[in-house]
């Protein structure tokens, strides 16, 4: 397994990072464990939680990942082998789904501190190596969305924000801090108040990445490679789209996009055709389709780590391999040929 520094840091994490949202709906807690026992076994040092998961959202199991993390840890103990990052959620709609966490989330000192102390609780450790803001408190444009709409109502101020993040660091509850579904100026507004008024840096920013959807090279990879502040890249498989497991229609017993309907994001016609296009490649160079894909965001000199999910552990013995795969220089320009054809059908 390599090995990447995260940001400015001292702290090494594994190119692949093991995702957990599916613990507590889709996976059991001996299912977990069973996971982050391999996870570990194979190298992976790098765990991702966050305190709204498991997904889809819902007031009864709301925190049920970070709980069953935290018994993971407290029973096979070596804190210190690990590099534990979850996240605090933020203002959103009031139909996201949220609303009952701290009866509806905002990005505000009060409840960052609360949010943090909760996290602990249910992780049963006395510190977060990294902790991210799940998404911005402002109106702009993520999950999902390419167009940008100004709003008049930015919500708790990202010096606030930065502010009680501060002060966890402070504290020595979190080690480093991060970013998740940010845009570029936000990305640097953040940055920049680091350096203005003397604030932890953020060192990382978590956003979707994957063959579906290459919006984050547009603009914030530059920032993250010359700022230091990789991408943690989510959905790598575009929802498990990009094994080709839902190609012709198929809805396979137990998958996510056959289980929840919300999950739409991956589901139009431009997306089907190309990754009907990727599949076939893969299959023309001999590869595994979801490796390839995987192996592409490996490969990108602004990702840190590529958080994988995975719901048996057939899927996770073959994300977790895709560590192994280079893809060679014909590889990648006849990925790019697709991407030039049909590019960002996702976002």
């Amino acid at each position: 397994m390599e090995y990447r520094q995260l940001g400015t840091t001292s702290l090494k994490v594994s190119k692949i990072c093991l995702g957990t949202m599916t613990y507590g709906e889709q996976n059991s807690e001996n299912e977990a464990a069973e996971q982050l026992d391999y996870a570990l076994a194979q190298g992976v040092n790098f765990i991702d939680c966050a305190e709204m998961y498991p997904v889809p959202p819902r007031p009864e199991t709301q925190g049920r990942t970070e709980e069953y993390i935290g018994n993971w840890l407290a029973a096979r103990g070596g804190r210190q082998q690990v590099v534990l990052a979850t996240k605090v959620a933020g203002r959103s709609a009031a139909n996201s789904g949220v609303g009952h966490i701290r009866s509806g989330p905002r990005l505000n000192r009060e409840q960052i501190l609360q949010a943090c102390d909760d996290s602990l609780k249910r992780l049963r450790t006395d510190y977060i190596d990294l902790y991210q803001v799940h998404w911005p408190e402002r109106q702009t444009n993520f999950f999902g969305r390419l167009d940008y709409s100004h709003g008049s109502d930015d919500g708790v101020s990202i010096a606030e924000t930065l502010g009680a993040l501060e002060e966890l660091v402070e504290q020595g509850k979190v080690r480093h801090i991060g970013i998740s579904n940010e845009t570029p100026w936000g990305m640097f507004e953040y940055l920049q108040q680091a350096i203005a008024y003397g604030k932890p840096r953020v060192v990382s920013i978590q956003n979707p990445y994957n063959l579906l959807n290459r919006a984050f090279e547009v603009g914030c990879a530059e920032i993250a490679i010359r700022e230091r502040c990789g991408l943690l890249a989510y959905s790598p498989l575009a929802f498990g789209v990009l094994s080709g497991k839902y190609l012709g229609g198929k809805k396979p017993e137990g998958a996510r996009l056959t289980r929840y309907e919300r999950f739409q994001r991956y589901a139009g016609e431009r997306t089907l055709a190309a990754t009907q296009a990727y599949v076939d490649l893969a299959r023309q160079f001999g590869l595994d389709p979801a490796q390839m894909a995987l192996a592409f965001v490996n490969h990108q000199p602004f990702v840190t780590s590529n958080i994988i999910g995975a719901t048996t552990m057939e899927q996770l013995r073959s994300n977790i391999s895709s560590a192994e795969i280079t893809l060679d220089d014909e590889q990648l320009v006849a990925i790019d040929a697709i991407h030039q054809d049909n590019p960002n059908p996702a976002p």
